[in-house]
């Protein structure tokens, strides 16, 4: 009869970035676990809130599962003697594998033992495997406590641990297993028992605990619109923040308090960073989206004096908008050009210089980005203000207090000093993205002063030696790489990402040219990298990314290339031009120059495959610097029936040295021109 198990790890309150992954690691480890234990079990749901992580599994089998095995001894010969009566060979097996000798099964010339064990109960394999996966959990940071070697994420106050209504019992850091757990820690009476693990939900329930996750996430969410449709005004939501509510919280209530007014001549992003970040508050917006002096929090508890914990709020509030009132009126005391002067005492990096020499390359390096994109002059003007301007808010006392604000109040302070829109907007974009899935800069001025803040950020820490290994990346340098990947290829530009590390590199002095080759290569891989999980995350096809991540200075050509590939390799007449090609592609490494002369060919198809190549070559030419990559394949493929006619009907190495040269160097024009698109040596076919 299937049973149900429970196990809930009770604690101190865990901090709630960290639950959702405990959660998915106790879920992935209990079912490794009973897998290997050959247990049967239907599914593994994982529930949790701040004080407790728990695992109910449904369906679960009363014993092991049986298991049969059929293992070999030795030989017939040595197994027995010229009687047929068992040697100690067979004797000494046989004891080994706790079966009679006379029960020795013969086949193949060998002796085998047939072996059957019985599964055990599950109730006495769990008493070591439910300790074994509590101790198996890890964790970014541990404690201990007591006199304990014991390390867990925060100290274990009780564990409940029941197959159906039977408890399992076993010890884990001096605490014993059973069916008590502990209710919430105000509006329950205390600690109460679980009949059976079925009942869990419902007796925590009853405890004033909401432990299923989902659920109460969506009484936070439902609670927080109803709260904020009361007062007039909608909630700002962010699926982060409600993430982090839901873990601070067993029994949600939303209550909606107020701020003064005044406070709303502030920057917008100046009153909700305080609300949302530092106190963990949803800003109320009308319906035209603009800010209201309200905030709607959760409290955990239920809705019991309500108005004082609102006042608590409230106050707690007005003291962080009075801070920021305070720090924005001093900050307007001076302009960001005058804010930009206290940069020389800031350093970037040791050995990097200030962030005023960083600003300064950022504007020599803009500069160079503009041109060599064509920019317009109004938006190489603007980046190259931006640049200047763009670090001046460090060294802000809002900034200073509200880290999060860089390049946000950068924008709204360049707008209070008069400075253009186009300069504002790209101070705050040239962050961007600050985090994964945040938005890419939209505006020119924004992605060129990205670009050469993410360039001069990598190639001067990559001059110090720290390029990020395993999981070590300080300076979120792969966070800028891929920011850099999916602007160039949301941007559509077209930019050799070797010419603006040559220019970084001039701006920061490097003058070495080993060292200058070897930063141009370890830059590339670093991008590669990056590039190869963008175009993963497209699914594109393995060996296509490899076939296109040769050559990575131009960012988004490789993304062209890489889908007008893989639309290619889906077709029907894709194996037989990529076989050409890689016939051609093999002998074309054997050349030595792709030099041509057309009086050295003596057989028709050689001829007639240099003019198919010559009419392909011009019109390759012409389709890549469309962006035609499908075309250009299109092209291409116009070679496959010359290339196969010429293998045909030359022996590529002939015994003239001439002859054989100038074959290998049609071979080799040819596969330049299709290596414009893609090595298609690395395309697996079949």
């Amino acid at each position: 009869m299937a049973k149900e198990l429970l196990l809930e790890i009770g604690t101190e309150e865990v901090p709630a970035h960290v639950m959702p992954g405990i959660l998915a690691q106790l879920k992935e480890k209990a079912e490794a676990a009973l897998k290997d234990a050959r247990i049967g079990f239907e599914s593994v749901e994982t529930l949790g809130t701040p004080r407790r992580s728990a695992l109910l599994v449904h369906g679960v089998a009363e014993k092991q599962a049986d298991v049969s095995s059929e293992n070999r001894g030795p030989s017939i010969k040595i197994a027995f003697d010229a009687d047929g009566n068992p040697t100690k060979a067979a004797q000494g097996f046989a004891r080994g594998q706790h079966v009679k000798p006379e029960d020795l099964v013969q086949k193949d010339g060998y002796v085998y033992a047939i072996v059957h064990e019985e599964g055990k109960a599950t109730a006495k394999l769990l008493e070591t495997m439910l300790p074994d996966l509590i101790c198996g959990l890890s964790f970014p940071n541990n404690m201990r406590w007591g006199a304990l070697e014991f390390k867990f994420i925060r100290p274990i106050r009780w564990i409940v641990a029941l197959l159906d209504d039977t408890v399992i019992p076993f010890e884990v850091a001096n605490v014993k297993s059973g069916r008590t757990s502990r209710g919430h820690r105000f509006l329950s009476t205390g600690d109460f028992e679980i009949a059976k693990a079925s009942d869990y939900v419902d007796a925590c329930e009853k405890a004033f605990i909401i432990v299923e996750p989902e659920r109460r996430k969506a009484m936070i969410r439902q609670q927080i619109e109803e709260v904020a449709k009361a007062n007039g005004g909608k909630a700002e939501i962010t699926e982060d923040l409600l993430e982090e509510v839901l873990y601070l919280v067993e029994y949600p209530t939303a209550l909606c308090g107020k701020f003064e007014e005044k406070y709303l001549k502030l920057p917008p992003e100046a009153v909700i960073t305080p609300m949302r970040d530092h106190q963990r508050y949803f800003p109320v917006k009308d319906a035209d989206g603009k800010l209201l002096p309200l905030f709607i929090t959760v409290r955990n508890g239920g809705k019991e004096f309500l108005e004082t914990v609102q006042h608590g709020n409230e106050r707690v509030l007005r003291a962080r908008l009075a801070d920021a009132q305070f720090f924005f009126d001093e900050d307007r005391k001076k302009s960001l050009e005058e804010h930009r002067e206290k940069l020389k005492t800031v350093v970037f990096q040791q050995g990097l210089g200030t962030m005023y020499e960083k600003t300064e390359r950022l504007a020599a390096l803009s500069d160079f980005i503009a041109d060599a994109l064509g920019a317009d002059e109004k938006a190489h003007k603007h980046a190259h203000r931006a640049a200047l301007l763009s670090k001046a808010d460090l060294v802000t006392g809002m900034v200073t207090e509200f880290t999060e604000l860089q390049g946000i109040m950068g924008r709204e302070y360049a707008r209070l000093d008069g400075e253009c829109e186009k300069v504002a907007v790209a101070i705050d974009e040239h962050y961007m993205p600050r985090f994964a899935g945040d938005s890419q800069p939209q505006s020119d001025a924004g992605r060129i002063v990205s670009v050469a803040d993410k360039i001069d950020t990598i190639v001067g820490t990559f001059h110090l030696g720290k390029i990020p290994t395993g999981s070590q990346d300080p300076f979120a340098l792969r966070r800028q790489a891929l920011g850099l990947v999916n602007m160039m290829i949301e941007a559509k530009y077209h930019l050799s990402i070797s010419s603006v590390v040559a220019k970084a590199m001039d701006l920061y002095g490097i003058e070495d040219e080993k060292e200058r080759a070897k930063m141009q290569q370890d830059v590339a891989d670093f991008l590669r990298l990056r590039l190869k999980n963008v175009l993963e995350g497209e699914h594109v096809r393995y060996d296509v990314i490899d076939s296109v991540l040769g050559d990575v200075d131009d960012l988004y050509s490789i993304e062209l290339r890489a889908q007008a590939v893989q639309k290619f390799v889906g077709t029907s007449e894709a194996e037989a031009n990529i076989q050409a090609f890689v016939r051609v592609a093999n002998l074309a490494k054997k050349a030595d120059a792709d030099k041509i002369d057309e009086s050295l060919f003596k057989e028709d198809v050689e001829k007639s495959l240099y003019q198919a190549y010559t009419s392909t070559e011009s019109a390759v030419e012409s389709l890549v610097k469309g962006e035609d990559y499908t075309g250009a394949i299109d092209a291409l493929t116009e070679l496959s029936k010359p290339i196969d006619a010429f293998f045909d009907g030359v022996l590529v190495m002939d015994k003239d040295e001439a002859v054989k040269n100038n074959r290998l160097g049609l071979l080799k024009s040819i596969d330049k021109t299709v290596g414009r698109v893609a090595d298609f040596t690395k395309i697996v076919l079949g």
